[in-house]
Formats: structure tokens, C-alpha cells, sequence
């Protein structure tokens, strides 16, 4: 079957999440409003509610254990279709709210995350360092046919993170709605300065200086060039914040759904490839005996004809192969502010609001819509009526594509083409 939009693919499949005890209405995914163009926010722009806002209070519901049995509801905002609902759920405290399970250390739930951006280009940055660690994990386009990563560290730590390249509008979106302090290697003058005047990002931004804090450091066995020999120390960095006196208690941070329970999909997933590029190609592999799927990353470019080559994505740090227990396609408008950030492929990409998805669990797929209900709080990811979707305890590796990207689907493999306006 070959079918070459997104929405077409969600109006002419049924599916049912049975674990969840939900049975979704026949909705056309093209239901869900259109969003926002994201602009760059100044000063200048006081009506914007970004600036100068303090996070959504949050009135967390009583904790309840596993598996889940939904029983409370509330109505989310007009972002869901009327008379939809949702369970008031959370995990219980001792978990990490980001991946399901316990954290290595309980200590580590009373920090703020860290959100590192990782290159994943020129080639010989890999293997990275610190990606089997995160609990959450974005891929997106950044210019020239290439991708990079920003990785968020709640229930772990690495000794080694990175190498840690520069930063991107997008970044910001992570920062917010993590609360992380945001780690990146300086960026376009045009980036920094707009994070650096955005009230509410700008105290969280960490980028190298003289001296061991922040605690960036080279890999000494790495023959390159510096800027791309630059690896982060979370575990050195809450010395850095105690000696400079900045804030980083625990957050009010939304847990997320899961359960071990199998999801029901007329869907099989078991191989997803994504095409950014001709440069940046990649596909994730599912294993049912770890019940993971496997990052499998392109070697050279498939120009003039040239067949596609693959190897495992490993991390030195652990020596696995970088995993995820669910993989998340998310498509989200691609824009730029003027002619001159579109000759430089400066990016906004406008992860605010509602759009159309693809999870990936336990070998199966299931067509999704993502949801910011809150501006500083997680996705939330449904079905396309809106209920809520649960993950399986683990990594969850965010795959952000452009709005008019294209999927070919059959037998369980799925082809995702990045393509923008």
C-alpha cells in the first residue's frame, strides 16, 4: 500500500488502543486546527505569552499505580475534539516522569533536566556519547541536508556527553517544556541573541567559558578540529551550579503515560526509515526480545545512484547500541521569519499547539496527534480522537519532520520523507 500524505494514510485506517480500554470515533485526522507560524520572540513583543510568564501551575492528581485504570477525567482545552476526555493520571513520585521508570538515583529527580544538544554530523562524531542514557531524545533538520540532536538527561547521568554542537531556534521549545538548563555551543548570532533576550530562556542557557565551569572538556584521544571535540559533564555540572548560585530545585514537571501493557493496532511497526536528505538517513529496527527498537544510521551519501549503507548507532560511553523503547514521528511546521534566515536555512520550527504523529511500540504503529497543552509541560500524544496514548517504560526518541512530509507503508515497514514548504 502506498500512500503519499500523512492524512491520508490516518482517514482511511481504523485502529483500537485495547489496553487503554478506549475505542476511538472515525475522526479525519485533518480535524485538528492549524497552528501559529512561531515567530522569534524580542522585547519588543510584550503581548507574546512567553515573555516574562512564569510556568503553569500545576495541580497534580493523586498518585496511582500501574497498570493504569482511569477513572477520574478532565476535559483538556478546545485543542480536542468536543466532549473528548482524558484521565487525570500520574506516576507514582518514586518514578522518573519522562521515561517510566526509576531513576539511577532518587537524588537526580530533585535537579532541573539538562538538555544537551549532540552533533550527529560530519560523520566522525560518531559514536556519540551519552544518547542511551537520555530519557528523551529529538531529531530534527537543522541546514545543508543534515540533522542533529538535543538530549534530555533527568534519570541518568554520563561522565560524557556530546560532542556538544551549537544551538537552534527550536531549542527553545525543549527548554520550556523540560525546564532544563539548555546546553549548547554558542549558535548563529541570530539564535543567540534571541535566546539570550528571551526572559524566561535566557537564565538557563550554558555555553562554554574560561575555566572548569561550565564543565565542557576536549576528548583527548579525538584528532579534530575543536568544535566538534566538546563534550558536557552533567556530573560535574550541579558543583558548577552550587558555586555560582543558581537555582535548581525539583520541577513540576507532567508525568507521562505508560504502561507495560501491550498496545492493540491493526498496525504493525516494526522497521521505520527516515529521509532528511540525501546525507542524513536513518532506520530504527524492532527486537521483540528486548522489545527495543535498534538505531540503525546511514555511512555515506546515496547520491548518483549510490545504494544506501547502514551501521548500528552505538554510545562509547555504554557501548549499546542507542535504543528506544518508542519512537515518535512528529510533524511540525517548518518556517522562516524572513528571506534572509531562508537563504541560510534558518529554521523555525513550530512545535506549539497541535499536529499530526506517528508512535511506534512493541512493533506496532499507531497514527497519533501530538499536543502542547502547556506551553512549559511535555507532549502529550493521543490517538486521533484524543485519547491518550500510553508508552512503554523507557527512551523515547522524537523523530520532528516537517508538516508536508510523506510516508510509504506496508507489511509493518514505514518510509517517512522530511519535506517542508
Amino acid at each position: 500500500m502506498r500512500l503519499h500524505r500523512f492524512r491520508a494514510l490516518v482517514i482511511l485506517l481504523v485502529f483500537f488502543v485495547s489496553s487503554c480500554g478506549i475505542q476511538p470515533n472515525d475522526a479525519p485526522i485533518s480535524a485538528i486546527p492549524s497552528v501559529t507560524p512561531f515567530q522569534p520572540l524580542t522585547e519588543n513583543t510584550p503581548e507574546s505569552p512567553y515573555t516574562g510568564a512564569a510556568p503553569t501551575p500545576l495541580n497534580l492528581p493523586t498518585f496511582t499505580a500501574l497498570p493504569p485504570t482511569p477513572t477520574e477525567r478532565v476535559i483538556l482545552p478546545e485543542l480536542l475534539p468536543e466532549g473528548v476526555s482524558v484521565p487525570a493520571f500520574t506516576l507514582p513520585k518514586d518514578l522518573n516522569p519522562l521515561t517510566g521508570l526509576p531513576p539511577s538515583d532518587p537524588a537526580l529527580m530533585e535537579r532541573r533536566p539538562l538538555a544537551i544538544k549532540v552533533a550527529n554530523y560530519p560523520r566522525y562524531n560518531r559514536p556519540q556519547a551519552g544518547l542511551t542514557l537520555a530519557d528523551n531524545i529529538y531529531e530534527y533538520y537543522i541546514e545543508g541536508g543534515l540533522t542533529r540532536f538535543i538530549a534530555v538527561f533527568y534519570g541518568n547521568n554520563s561522565e560524557w556527553v556530546g560532542p556538544v554542537r551549537s544551538g537552534r531556534y527550536f531549542d527553545e521549545h525543549i527548554q520550556r517544556m523540560y525546564h532544563a538548563y539548555l546546553v549548547f555551543k554558542f549558535a548563529d548570532p541570530r539564535v543567540e541573541s534571541h535566546l539570550e533576550t528571551t526572559p524566561d530562556v535566557a537564565p538557563f542557557l550554558v555555553v562554554p567559558s574560561i575555566g572548569s565551569c561550565p564543565p565542557f572538556r576536549l576528548k583527548a584521544d579525538r584528532d579534530v578540529e575543536a568544535y566538534n571535540n566538546s563534550y558536557f559533564n552533567p556530573m560535574l555540572w550541579e558543583e558548577c551550579l552550587s558555586q555560582n548560585g543558581l537555582e535548581n530545585a525539583r520541577q513540576a514537571i507532567r508525568n507521562g503515560f505508560f504502561s507495560e501493557s501491550v498496545l492493540f493496532s491493526e498496525l504493525r511497526g516494526t522497521k521505520m526509515s527516515t529521509y532528511y536528505s540525501p546525507d542524513s538517513y536513518n532506520y530504527w529496527l524492532y527486537d521483540p526480545k528486548t522489545k527495543q527498537y535498534i538505531r540503525y544510521q546511514e555511512l555515506s551519501d546515496n547520491r548518483n545512484e549510490k545504494p544506501e549503507t547502514y551501521d548500528v548507532l552505538t554510545d562509547f560511553v555504554t557501548g549499546e547500541a542507542v535504543h528506544a523503547a518508542n519512537v515518535v514521528f512528529l510533524l511540525v511546521h517548518h518556517n522562516f521569519s524572513n528571506t534572509f534566515d531562508e537563504e541560510d536555512e534558518v529554521y523555525q520550527i513550530d512545535l506549539t499547539d497541535t499536529g499530526e504523529a506517528y508512535v511506534f511500540r512493541d512493533g506496532v504503529g499507531i497514527p497519533a496527534r501530538w499536543i502542547r497543552t502547556n506551553q512549559d509541560q511535555p507532549l502529550l500524544l493521543t490517538t486521533v480522537t484524543g485519547a491518550p496514548i500510553y508508552m512503554r517504560p523507557g527512551i523515547t526518541f522524537y523523530e520532528v519532520l516537517g508538516a508536508a512530509s510523506y510516508v510509504d507503508q506496508d507489511a509493518g515497514e514505514w518510509n517517512f520523507h522530511h519535506a517542508t514548504p
